[in-house]
């Protein structure tokens, strides 16, 4: 089974955002870049999937200056990697790339995470699915697979829903699908040799231009209400705040 797993390299929850030229660009210097934390859950359970059943994982990133982070994929086990040498300036430009890299390397799994912590689109396993016609198992919590069927868990309103398709398809982790990998020494010292694939985009695909950035506001100091003075609470509610 050949699985394509995708990865978005993102700041680190703990980067404080910035923004230059006139807020039209985002800042970074000094900000510490790591492996999207939904797509390491969907890289973790890749490398289960071909340890069960055989296989190989190769993680695809879109970006240019993105080589650090993908070797710290390979360094957790993955087999080789694709650096589509392109900004990603957004979601359909994204998936289209990996679209057409995952037709032309004839995969059979194509794992992504569930969103990127930094746009919050959650779009790309959609996009993907759509652009190859394949079948989609959107923000899975289980998945294994039976021959050619695979076997999908997904958390909804009031409860868990079963989801089965036949390969080849797209899946995209939830939490709860498994515990991220760490890499070991090994892992590390190995990621340095394994294939690392630079391709240029395909033509002829347009995509969008950020103009403005804006923080959102300050937040605002809080306002302590007695318990006991419940009135106090519901005046402000309704002739302050103007919420009820």
């Amino acid at each position: 089974m050949k699985i394509l797993v995708c990865i978005s390299v993102v700041p680190d929850t703990t980067t404080k955002i910035t923004f230059t030229d006139a807020n039209s660009k985002f800042n970074t210097a000094g900000v510490q870049f790591i492996v999207n934390p939904y797509d390491e859950l969907a890289l973790t359970k890749a490398l289960e999937l071909t340890e069960q059943y055989g296989g190989t994982v190769t993680v695809i990133n879109v970006g240019t200056d993105t080589e650090p982070v993908i070797r710290k994929a390979l360094a957790i086990g993955a087999t080789d990697a694709i650096r589509v040498n392109a900004e990603p300036k957004d979601a359909m430009f994204v998936a289209a790339q990996i679209a057409a890299q995952a037709k032309a390397g004839g995969f059979d799994l194509v794992f992504t995470g569930r969103e990127s912590i930094d746009y919050n689109g959650g779009m790309v396993a959609g996009l993907v699915a759509e652009m190859l016609d394949w079948p989609l198992l959107n923000v899975v919590t289980k998945i294994e697979v039976n021959g050619n069927t695979v076997l999908a868990t997904r958390d909804i309103d009031g409860g868990k829903e079963d989801l089965e398709c036949q390969l080849p398809c797209v899946a995209s982790a939830q939490k709860d699908l498994c515990e991220p990998r760490i890499p070991n020494m090994r892992g590390i010292m190995g990621a340095r040799t394994k294939p690392l694939n630079v391709v240029e985009p395909f033509a002829g695909f347009d995509f969008a231009d950020y103009h403005l950035y804006e923080l959102p506001p300050a937040k605002q100091g809080v306002r302590l209400i007695d318990p006991a003075n419940a009135g106090e609470l519901i005046d402000l509610l309704h002739n302050e705040k103007k919420v009820i």
